[in-house]
């Protein structure tokens, strides 16, 4: 089915302390957008947004508007970075692209498509706006998302997800640094030294090396925020400070099949090789912010699945893909488990599927598939 492809803007006036985006005009937040609207009418309209993803050109978005669907691609007030990024003002962001769903573009019904860093983000999105709770960012600072009045919506998809941003840096932490501004590492603990164990790893290893990255993410926090109390106390409640994270890509699942098994490509990740992502500029969390790390990497942040699951009370999808060599099956159910209140919950899962569906139609047909009879069996 062919559709059409809309391009929107939409910005918002909001006061500023603290500048956390490059350019713009001051005071101005301004959010970008896909409309992929099919030739025939919908109330419905299927909202895919990541915290600092763009979405507009991923295989599922369009696949979802050949099938007829009619789909958002939003875009946060960050787009491809997220260097910054504070969780809470990503509700926010979100909570405009769904009013102007329902009050511009006439939609009846908005059902958040949750894919891989989106899905802790519409689960986090719905919990505050059917419940909102959330008063202060993890910094200590004034942040009430009641305020805001996030507008509900109908159901939520959580598709290729994973738990949460916090979360999953935390799983992927390199365990053997030590020193966080060389870095140093202990390489009995450093996944790619020879010292280290290898690959099957025990048990008895696995759960210490998991014990090392929670303490290490503790200490980062810890860190940061002490850091910016004394910054505040000395350069007044805007001071801030950029820092690096290193070592961002030292999961034992991507050497060892075993763990936390699918069908994944031993070796790899969806980034590539993790040994050259471990510490590459593009890897996961590597620029960050006292703040930003607080908000969106730190275990204390307020946007996990799995504290805000048993919230959500509208329909859920979760989906997996079996060869996800990004979010793999322990997360998938992990996000079925937490959402334990919703009035219907389903989980499917795409057989050979990689997290971007990438260079396999068959599978993203598939995905589509699910999605849309899921859609149409409640209704939507």
């Amino acid at each position: 089915m062919s559709y059409q492809r809309i391009p929107l803007l939409i910005a918002f006036r909001e006061a500023v302390g603290l500048r956390d985006t490059y350019g713009g005009i001051d005071g101005v937040v301004a959010c970008q957008a896909h409309h992929l609207k099919p030739e025939v009418p919908s109330d419905t309209i299927v909202v895919f947004m990541h915290p600092m993803g763009i979405m507009h050109y991923l295989p599922l978005p369009g696949a979802l508007a050949e099938a007829g669907c009619h789909v958002l691609t939003a875009v946060s007030r960050y787009p491809n970075n997220d260097n910054a990024l504070i969780m809470e003002k990503v509700a926010v962001d979100l909570g405009r692209w769904v009013a102007h769903c329902r009050d511009v573009l006439g939609y009846k019904r908005v059902v958040l498509a949750g894919w891989s860093g989106g899905g802790s983000l519409a689960l986090f999105y719905q919990a505050e706006a059917s419940d909102p709770q959330v008063t202060h960012t993890p910094a200590g600072e004034p942040f009430a998302l009641a305020d805001a009045k996030l507008p509900q919506v109908d159901g939520i998809m959580l598709l290729a997800a994973h738990v949460s941003r916090s979360q999953t840096l935390t799983e992927w932490l390199d365990a053997s640094v030590i020193d966080e501004a060389e870095p140093r590492r202990d390489p009995k603990w450093n996944l790619y030294s020879p010292e280290c164990s290898q690959p099957a790893y025990s048990a008895d290893f696995l759960g210490q090396y998991a014990a090392r990255q929670v303490a290490r993410s503790n200490r980062i926090t810890a860190w940061a925020e002490a850091t910016l109390a004394e910054l505040k106390t000395r350069e007044g409640p805007h001071a801030e400070r950029a820092f690096i994270v290193h070592g961002t890509m030292a999961a034992p699942c991507w050497l060892d099949p075993a763990v936390d098994a699918n069908d994944r490509q031993p070796g790899r990740c969806y980034l590539g090789d993790p040994r050259l992502i471990n510490d590459s500029p593009g890897g996961l969390g590597r620029f960050t912010t006292l703040r930003s790390w607080l908000s969106q990497w730190s275990l204390k942040s307020n946007a996990c699945s799995l504290k805000v699951g048993h919230r959500i009370r509208v329909p859920v999808l979760v989906v997996g893909n079996t060869a996800d060599d990004a979010c793999t099956p322990s997360h998938t159910q992990r996000l079925f488990d937490c959402v334990v209140n919703a009035p219907s919950r389903e989980l499917q899962l795409v057989h050979g599927a990689t997290h971007y569906y990438a260079f396999q139609p068959h599978q993203l047909k598939q995905a589509a598939g699910i999605v849309t009879d899921w859609l149409g069996r409640q209704g939507l």
